[in-house]
């Protein structure tokens, strides 16, 4: 079985928990307005603190000392379901980076132990692109970046 990452925006933390409650996460949300990024097995802990570095030019253990680092936000049965908040810095990374620069930060990325081997270079940058257009229209609309995780 895999884990599911569904990446939305939300105005608040509070706002983002209320999606726990949802049964099948924020795709089963009404709301025609949410943009959700589902991205099966893209966890926004490590693989997303690994892409923060890269786009940060940092490292993994510099990434993890944010307070907002796999910032839990909610979660139920035991951790089998969480929201996790994505870092204001890896937002606006995502948000500013041009696509050549995704594109480039995919190769790197496609290599980090938890994904080598097993996502194309070409696949991820295409990943990349979907989640800097989600992190653009968050930050237009003040909102912040969320990811509901179920295992």
């Amino acid at each position: 079985m895999g884990i599911l990452c569904d990446y939305f925006p939300a105005a608040s933390d509070q706002a983002a928990a209320a999606v726990i409650d949802v049964l099948g996460g924020p795709r089963a949300v009404t709301d025609p307005e949410l943009d959700v990024l589902e991205l099966k097995g893209l966890e926004p802990s490590v693989l997303i603190g690994q892409l923060e570095g890269l786009l940060r030019g940092l490292d993994y253990d510099s990434v993890t000392e944010n307070p907002r680092w796999s910032h839990i936000v909610a979660g139920h049965d035991d951790g089998d379901q969480l929201v996790i908040a994505l870092t204001d810095e890896v937002q606006a990374a995502l948000a500013t980076s041009s696509e050549a620069d995704l594109r480039r930060v995919a190769v790197p990325w496609s290599q980090v132990e938890e994904i080598s081997g097993r996502c194309d270079p070409s696949d991820l940058a295409e990943i990349l692109i979907e989640l800097a257009a989600l992190a653009r229209s968050a930050t237009a609309r003040r909102e912040r970046l969320y990811c509901w995780v179920s295992v």
